[in-house]
């Protein structure tokens, strides 16, 4: 738990630990990344108001080394925020103040997302080859550039080919919110992978729209 306040830390950590975990913590962002890179927690907790660094660019910084699972708990309960972390690589998003019960809940749900048994399989749709392990992703060969966000929302659809998923599901799955007025980042998202997989809207290959309902990836029509 990367957390700055004394009171706060404390009595999470004793809360967690009475819930069956074994919890380390750290009061800055540069002691925190430290300690998440060298004891490999299982999954890390993460403040944004840190007195040395930002914890978005401390999140930032870790996801250039590590996949290690991230939930973001802060005092900054606003939409932008929700989405500025989640785009920067963490897997929920919890605003205090919070229970004890409520984020033990939150940690055994994303413990449980990535440990699935599909973490370690290929996801193959027509030429999209999808590593979840690796974390890679590839089209007829060329690897795709993709944010993690991208990664995300492409291996969810590719686990459910041709079929339809809403904006609200998608916020749920792979944004880790509850859907509002932040449904716009969806569109925005999809539009941006949508351009890395060399198709428009208006000539859709793998991304179809369908109007009023949601997304679907499908194969693309054979030649």
């Amino acid at each position: 738990m990367i957390e700055d306040d004394p009171a706060i830390r404390t009595a999470v950590l004793r809360a967690l630990e009475d819930l069956g975990h074994a919890v380390t913590s750290a009061p800055d962002a540069l002691s925190g990344l430290h300690a998440a890179v060298e004891q490999a927690p299982d999954i890390v907790i993460l403040d944004l108001g840190l007195p040395d660094l930002d914890g978005s660019e401390m999140l930032r910084m870790l996801r250039a080394v590590s996949e290690v699972p991230v939930i973001v708990a802060t005092a900054r309960d606003d939409d932008p925020t929700a989405v500025r972390a989640l785009n920067s690589g963490a897997d929920d998003f919890l605003a205090k103040p919070f229970s004890a019960e409520q984020l033990d809940a939150r940690i055994r749900a994303v413990l449980r997302r990535s440990q699935s048994p599909s973490a370690t399989d290929d996801l193959v749709v027509g030429g999209l080859l999808l590593s979840s392990a690796a974390r890679t992703a590839s089209l007829d060969g060329v690897p795709l550039e993709l944010t993690p966000r991208e990664f995300d929302l492409l291996q969810y659809l590719m686990e459910r080919p041709n079929t339809v998923v809403g904006k609200r599901e998608l916020l749920t799955e792979v944004w880790r919110m509850a859907p509002s007025g932040a449904d716009k980042t969806v569109d925005v998202h999809v539009s941006w992978l949508r351009r890395k997989l060399g198709e428009t809207a208006a000539e859709p290959r793998y991304l179809h729209t369908v109007r009023g309902v949601g997304l679907k990836l499908t194969l693309p029509p054979t030649d």
